[in-house]
């Protein structure tokens, strides 16, 4: 049986007498994509946050690669191979694409942005940010700058810049917050792709594509998990459906 790349043990976090993850538990195997799913404040940004390592846990543990990370900083969990997204993106909009691939390449290898200059020549930082765009589907827009980019680019933008840190493990939030249906469906194609070659846990309301991506899919509520299995399983739980899916009107037409 194939050892978890990442296994939870009893997360707990509260912000003052509200739940945010209460006991939560969960064990991901590699080479899959695993859906954190709910209503809004469910706790599902909390757990990312506690993941990445931006956010301290009360209770519980953290494995990763089989290592204890539980109390890790963000910086030494990214060096494991732990990369995160942001529902908000915060590129630099007055470089390329390229740049700011780079930019999260250099930080990644410990070099100074007082060397930035030196480090737009820099074949050895250069070459594995295009791979990253690539990767993206924006290598054919890599010396365009960000401020010229659509939304769905630059969502597209920063999961280069994760993937740029080489991970093991992809942390998305909400990756297709703010797309059109024809963007989503490109970022669809991306994860698709992506799930081959590294493990990703995808925070994201779109259900539609939740339950074309998930190899399995966990259910939260109030901090709770209250379901956790293949998308087959989730769709027919009668709780969930009354908790959660019941009010998502993408899930009739998937």
């Amino acid at each position: 049986m194939t050892e978890p790349i990442l296994e939870i043990d009893g997360l707990e976090k509260r912000f003052g007498g509200v739940v945010a993850t209460n006991h939560v538990t969960l064990a991901l195997p590699p080479l899959q994509l695993h859906a954190i799913i709910g209503p809004n404040g469910a706790g599902k940004t909390t757990l990312i946050g506690q993941l990445a390592g931006e956010i301290e846990p009360e209770a519980g543990r953290i494995r990763f690669l089989g290592e204890d990370i539980t109390a890790l900083p963000v910086h030494a969990r990214s060096l494991r191979g732990l990369a995160r997204s942001f529902q908000i993106t915060s590129l630099f909009l007055d470089f390329t694409a390229l740049d700011n691939v780079t930019l999260a390449v250099q930080a990644h290898a410990g070099h100074s942005f007082r060397f930035w200059s030196k480090a737009r020549d820099e074949a050895l930082l250069r070459d594995p940010a295009r791979a990253a765009l690539e990767r993206v589907g924006l290598g054919h827009r890599a010396d365009v700058l960000v401020s010229r980019l659509s939304h769905g680019e630059h969502r597209q933008l920063e999961i280069a810049m994760a993937l740029a840190t080489n991970p093991r493990m992809l942390l998305l939030d909400e990756p297709m917050a703010g797309m059109g249906p024809e963007e989503s469906a490109r970022m669809v194609t991306i994860l698709r792709a992506l799930k081959r070659e590294v493990t990703i846990l995808l925070v994201e309301h779109d259900m539609e594509a939740v339950f074309a991506l998930a190899d399995r899919i966990t259910v939260l509520v109030y901090g709770q998990v209250i379901a956790s299995g293949a998308p087959q399983e989730i769709r027919a739980n009668e709780e969930v459906r009354q908790a959660y899916l019941g009010e998502q009107e993408a899930v009739s037409d998937v």
